[in-house]
């Protein structure tokens, strides 16, 4: 690795000063001498490096025949949000050569400007990293996860190609990839390079049965409701449709099972597991306590919520009064959240957050009502405002299980208060109730 990041960094060097001397060139022949100067530097110091760098090139040659590749596993942890799916990366071990690294492409740095603002808008950026392998398997040992490792039934080509595309990767023009949850991240990244290096005659024959990507997230984060509550508010219809069982390797643990039961065609032509052996290197730490049943679950807060609403409405109602502080509130958060999905819809790269039916009553649109209710003027047309806005959450309401798309039940009295509100200016303008 530090001979290519070397190689890498000089030719950087190179191109700069190049690029900074052609610019000083005032003249035709001017720029011609410093030309050939220029290569003139630029060969010796070639050569130079050939030299210096030949021991280094040696060292991080071809695998020799005792070499072992192999697929780590992490088990999902309930630690951060990041650990509940799991983790995937590969092991190159050479005794020979007294090599045992980790090819990890699972890291992501939260402290870069605007992290929040570049992974909203899908330009999540995550990076190779290579790790020693006591240094990488000490962080899930004292975080108690569970690491098994599969070795693969690979041959010294199919493992030396590996090998060499895992290098050029960690070059530093080319570590650094655009995440995507579903369809690049920790776990595709290194079946894509597995499957690249046997010239793709692995064959996946485990069994397939018919699943969303939504119906495997949310299983993954059963024991963290708000997770699922904001996974369903933001994940659009194409996260409803069934994986195909080539995609549903974007979990760890499937690709996992998957690995487990292929088949790879070798150069030879004879058919081999694509698992020579698997064990486990951490067994974990078994969690036996009972999942606690959390009270305010986000349905539990949302149904306090309407009632809350339907109280003061009711009171509203009994009064013949009109606390536009409510509709302001309520139609603030639900503008100020309909902005978020708005963004993910029409500006975001992400590929499975369009279309999303929760924009029918989370939209921006809502912000702009506030003023209505706020300003006494503009009362008859916020009444039109409550009209329209009225009869589409009803219909909504009405059609909720035919919407071609997983609503979570969470989402329901939320909608009901919104609707509530909007029913309540309609009776007021109808009795002149200000």
């Amino acid at each position: 690795m530090n001979l290519f990041s070397f190689l890498y960094l000089c030719s950087q060097y190179l191109n700069h000063s190049n690029s900074t001397q052609e610019q000083s060139c005032g003249r035709e022949k001017e720029c011609t001498k410093k030309k050939v100067e220029k290569m003139m530097r630029k060969g010796l110091l070639l050569f130079l490096l050939s030299i210096l760098l030949m021991p280094l090139y040696a060292q991080y040659g071809s695998l020799t025949d005792k070499a072992q590749v192999s697929l780590l596993t992490v088990a999902p942890s309930e630690d951060e949000v990041y650990t509940i799916y799991g983790h995937s990366a590969i092991r190159i071990q050479d005794s020979t050569q007294k090599l045992d690294i980790v090819f990890n492409y699972g890291i992501f740095d939260f402290s870069k400007p605007h992290f929040i603002y570049h992974f909203t808008k899908g330009e999540t950026d995550y990076q190779l990293g290579i790790n020693k392998f006591n240094d990488f398997i000490i962080e899930y040992e004292l975080r108690g996860s569970k690491v098994t490792e599969q070795i693969l039934n690979l041959d010294s080509i199919e493992k030396n190609n590996l090998w060499k595309a895992l290098m050029i990767n960690a070059l530093p023009k080319n570590r650094v990839y655009r995440y995507n949850f579903f369809f690049d991240n920790c776990a595709t990244r290194p079946e894509i390079m597995i499957e690249r290096c046997t010239g793709s005659r692995i064959h996946y024959r485990n069994s397939y049965s018919p699943e969303s990507f939504r119906k495997v997230i949310n299983e993954c984060s059963r024991h963290k409701p708000w997770l699922t509550f904001g996974c369903d508010l933001v994940l659009g219809a194409p996260t409803d449709r069934n994986m195909t069982a080539h995609e549903k390797n974007f979990l760890p643990s499937f690709l996992e099972k998957a690995f487990a039961e292929a088949i790879v065609t070798g150069h030879n032509g004879v058919e081999k597991k694509l698992v020579a052996s698997a064990h486990t290197l951490i067994q974990g730490v078994a969690n036996d306590t009972p999942v606690k049943t959390e009270l305010f679950t986000p349905l539990f807060c949302c149904w306090v919520l309407f009632i809350f609403v339907a109280i003061l409405t009711l009171w509203e109602s009994f009064r013949k009064t009109y606390w536009s502080i409510i509709d302001c509130l309520l139609f603030s958060v639900a503008g100020l959240s309909g902005c978020i999905i708005f963004f993910l819809c029409f500006i975001s790269t992400h590929p499975c957050v369009w279309p999303n039916w929760q924009i029918v009553w989370l939209h921006p649109l809502h912000l702009m009502a506030v003023l209505l209710f706020a300003i006494k003027k503009y009362r008859n047309a916020a009444y039109y405002y409550h009209f329209i806005n009225f009869a589409v959450l009803l219909l909504m309401l009405i059609g909720w299980y035919f919407i071609p798309q997983h609503l979570n039940t969470a989402f329901i009295p939320l909608v009901m208060s919104l609707c509530l509100r909007s029913g309540y200016g309609i009776y007021r303008k109808i009795w002149n109730i200000e």
